[in-house]
């Protein structure tokens, strides 16, 4: 569902309507055979969901208009809206969940009508009456429909086109079937036929109808492994030839959104799909929905002009490099609070970020601190903070990963910035109690290798660092707390609290290694400098708590980062003083 803000739903429109002409969900519960269910590509769709409008949450068609504001309608099938109710209960979303964040809502407002399963004959038979009543003149209606649309004709689920000696068709011809599903005798025409349908409905209430070509599938072509297969079974020319015939806009969005993922590779291309090759993740939709946006403001038709002015200036990716010094490299440092803090007061709270000028040479590189306190590998994707040093990236420059002090902790609960404790790649749907949202959260080790393989995208160059160590201490082995040891052990000596068997340290390290990436472990060096001052000098290089490092202690951190490239001898070294 679009997240806008509405207490009404089509709850109860037009179940009476798809009751007459599908089975119930019941009775799909109930059938023995499920495998009759699946489509052509071997993929159990949402028809079942499709069909239990009582359990949906789509709006009211109409209901976020403001004023005489125009509304944006958004009319397709699952890669626009999935999931029962469209909430990424099942880990899939739909593009048309974050079409809206791309306008500006005072001026236009966007309803998803999409809905999973439906075809172009199923949605114009059974979902079309109420969007097309409440359009006005001077609204737009996105089409993006054909991913459903195949199999049989009179099949149990009887959404196919008609389709003269069995290929798609644009032409205007129909038949007449008994349709086994209404038990009624249905007209049924090709895929260009219900497309003219949509579209001239449209401009008969006085809007504007925009095409849009099929979300790209996870597929590539057989002979060439670097390239997403674009034809969808011929959707795309098809496409092509109506918008030209009826002289209506048209968007590629399988060309925009295949290029990105064809830049991506196989790793990152995979994630911006869940469970099967169709239906996108988070990640995906929100690829296509700025895929979309992006093709809507290239589109130089005058007919979207109030829609192009609508829109805010998210389409423009955000980037945080603007003391980018040419024939410089930018040393991007990505954390928490241990990287950057309040950074003020001298007897404050530090992050080592702020001392990066005491180690690096500034007449070498440009330092960019882009670490935030609070934030974990999950919260700084999800805040979009991460994008920002994704799109700034160039070759040359180095980004420092340093994260692990908020990462353990409560996923679904607390402040919900917890990951899943591990190195592997690994997901889950989590409901989060705060918001009753659901979101799909990874393991620790899967954000790390993201940001690493992100940069190594852009021919940029990651280097992993272990988490700070804390001011907590111990004696000896024989106070292990958890998994928690001292690398050291002498009686009665306090030794500095050691996490790195099976632990964050270990992870960093591991992906490190998978992505043939340097690792500085930061957590070990520093820890070994706290160990020789002893306890009671080492409080002075932390404050507030025993996590977040004073002045002293943020500098010194900043050297073993420096110690760490030399020991290695990293190429960046040379950047250091």
């Amino acid at each position: 569902m679009n997240k806008l803000t509405t207490t009404k739903t089509i709850a109860a429109v037009g179940f009476a309507m798809l009751q007459s002409l599908f089975f119930t969900s019941a009775s799909y519960a109930q059938d023995k055979n499920e495998a009759i269910w699946l489509d052509i590509n071997g993929v159990r769709d949402l028809t079942a969901d499709s069909l239990d409008i009582a359990n949906q949450a789509r709006p009211v068609p109409g209901s976020s208009r403001k004023g005489n504001n125009p509304v944006l309608f958004l009319v397709g099938n699952s890669t626009m809206r999935t999931g029962t109710r469209g909430n990424g209960d099942n880990g899939q979303w739909g593009w048309g969940y974050y079409a809206h964040e791309f306008f500006n809502e005072d001026k236009v407002t966007v309803e998803n009508h999409a809905l999973g399963g439906t075809s172009p004959r199923t949605f114009y038979n059974t979902l079309w009456q109420p969007v097309l009543a409440a359009i006005k003149p001077g609204d737009f209606v996105f089409l993006e429909l054909g991913h459903n649309d195949n199999g049989p004709i009179d099949s149990i689920r009887a959404r196919s086109s008609y389709r003269p000696q069995g290929e798609l068709s644009i032409s205007n011809d129909s038949i007449s079937i008994y349709n086994k599903v209404s038990k009624k005798q249905e007209t049924v025409y090709t895929f260009g036929g219900y497309t003219r349908r949509f579209i001239n409905d449209i401009r008969a209430k006085g809007a504007t109808p925009i095409l849009f070509t099929l979300t790209p599938r996870n597929a590539y072509e057989p002979t060439d492994s670097t390239r997403i297969q674009r034809k969808l079974k011929d959707f795309t020319p098809a496409i092509f030839a109506i918008a030209k015939e009826m002289d209506c806009p048209l968007i590629d969005l399988n060309d925009i959104s295949a290029k990105k993922l064809e830049s991506y590779g196989r790793w990152k291309t995979d994630y911006h799909f869940y469970i099967d090759k169709i239906h996108s993740s988070a990640f995906g939709a929100m690829m296509n929905a700025r895929s979309a946006a992006e093709g809507l403001a290239a589109c130089t038709d005058p007919r979207v002009k109030v829609l192009k002015d609508a829109m805010n200036d998210r389409v423009v990716p955000k980037r945080c490099d603007q003391k980018r010094q040419k024939g410089k490299p930018m040393v991007f440092l990505c954390g928490d609070s241990t990287g950057k803090n309040y950074d003020k007061d001298l007897d404050g709270m530090w992050g080592w970020g702020s001392q990066a000028y005491t180690v690096f040479d500034s007449t070498k590189c440009v330092f960019q601190n882009q670490a935030k306190a609070g934030r974990s590998t999950r919260t700084y994707l999800e805040e979009e903070r991460w994008e920002e040093v994704y799109n700034s990236l160039v070759p040359g420059d180095i980004v420092f990963i340093q994260y692990g002090h908020n990462d353990i902790g409560g996923i679904d609960r607390d402040k919900e910035r917890g990951v899943i404790p591990c190195a592997n790649d690994t997901s889950h749907v989590y409901h989060m109690k705060s918001s009753g949202k659901n979101k799909v959260v990874y393991s620790f080790g899967w954000y790390i290798r993201k940001m690493v393989r992100d940069c190594q995208e852009k021919g940029a160059t990651p280097i992993v660092l272990s988490f700070t160590p804390r001011n907590e201490w111990h004696e000896g082995k024989g106070e292990v707390r958890g998994r928690y040891y001292p690398v050291k052990e002498k009686k009665g000596k306090l030794y500095i609290e050691r996490r790195n068997d099976g632990y964050i340290p270990e992870w960093d390290k591991q992906v490190a290694d998978e992505c043939g990436v340097e690792f500085i472990d930061v957590h070990n060096l520093t820890a070994d400098a706290l160990d020789k001052l002893g306890k009671i000098k080492a409080a002075e290089y932390f404050n507030h708590d025993h996590t977040h490092t004073s002045l002293k202690g943020a500098r010194l951190n900043a050297q073993s980062v420096a110690k760490g490239l030399r020991k290695n001898k990293s190429a960046v070294a040379k950047l250091l003083k």
